[in-house]
């Protein structure tokens, strides 16, 4: 049977460093590509095709590959990473939306890139967001970043500053602050799981974002940051919240 092309496309971004030229390790060596795999096989099982596939895959859902694994200061090596893999998206699967994921440094990469046409949204986890970072090519965009309050590596401040000046640029923004987890997105694993499935899908229109989630992504650019950030337990107590199940 023929396969039928993909409606959407869904470009995962892991984590990375600061400074660092040299590649990243192969396979089970680079831990922040490893960290993405069950985000990765969460996704692909809630955009499967009916049939298990046979009948091809509606949503598409693919992996930057990193030249160098750090940042690399006014490089931005991790950037263009970000926009090469979204041209390839766009020759192998045409003019289909996109929805971003990323962490840490891919968030922020993810956050950087999507002005690229065929963005439709960001949604970013533990995202590094530096104060001087530009929120322009966010416009029209909606980004929906999230953040554990004890998180060491990266700032949930940031983040939510970035929420504020992105909204006030023109994008559609919202945080959701996850207590208790860590910035590996080990401590509640299967929370940040469930809950960056369901905003992906929702923001892909595959699925329904929380009622929350869609009130802050409406919010007037004049709102005041504490408006668009949501906390994770509330939204897990809310019925039929885009396929948050308990988890620890």
């Amino acid at each position: 049977m023929a396969q039928r092309p993909p409606s959407a496309a869904v470009l995962v971004l892991h984590g990375g460093h600061e400074n660092g030229t040299e590649p990243p390790p192969p396979g089970l060596l680079n831990l922040p590509g490893v960290r993405m795999r069950p985000f990765v096989r969460a996704l692909r099982r809630a955009t499967r095709a009916p049939g298990g596939g046979e009948d091809g895959t509606e949503v598409l859902v693919r992996q930057v590959r990193y030249v160098h694994r750090g940042w690399n200061g006014p490089r931005a090596d991790a950037l263009h990473d970000a926009l090469a893999a979204l041209d390839a998206l766009g020759e192998e699967a045409g003019d289909v939306p996109v929805v971003l994921l990323g962490h840490s440094m891919g968030a922020r990469a993810a956050l950087r890139a999507a002005g690229h046409p065929l963005v439709r949204g960001v949604v970013g986890l533990a995202p590094w967001c530096p104060p001087g970072d530009p929120v322009t090519q966010l416009a029209g965009r909606d980004v929906v970043l999230v953040h554990s309050n004890r998180d060491r590596m990266t700032s949930p401040q940031a983040t939510q500053s970035l929420t504020a000046r992105a909204r006030r640029a023109g994008a559609r923004t919202c945080m959701i602050t996850v207590r208790g987890g860590d910035h590996a997105m080990i401590r509640r694993a299967p929370a940040w799981h469930h809950l960056t499935t369901g905003l992906v899908t929702g923001l892909l229109g595959t699925g329904s974002l929380p009622g929350p989630v869609t009130a802050a992504l409406g919010l007037p650019p004049t709102a005041e940051p504490t408006e668009g950030t949501l906390d994770l337990d509330r939204l897990r107590a809310e019925r039929g919240a885009a396929g948050l199940q308990p988890s620890p």
